[in-house]
């Protein structure tokens, strides 16, 4: 809600920057994909990484 107020903020202040912005976002947005979806996959890495570590203390723990 909030960008959308600032966007129409910009709109009566600059309407050529704001429809600029409105065109411009979809492209932004599906360039920024991919790195979306390497920030997931590289956080699923380390949450593996980090079961697999603690997984011995997890084994001789036990359960309560």
């Amino acid at each position: 809600m909030l960008t959308f107020l600032i966007w129409l903020v910009l709109l009566l202040l600059c309407w050529p920057l704001a429809l600029a912005a409105l065109l411009l976002y979809p492209l932004v947005w599906l360039l920024l994909l991919p790195f979306r979806l390497l920030g997931v996959a590289v956080e699923g890495i380390f949450e593996f990484l980090r079961a697999l570590i603690l997984l011995p203390a997890r084994i001789l723990r036990g359960r309560p």
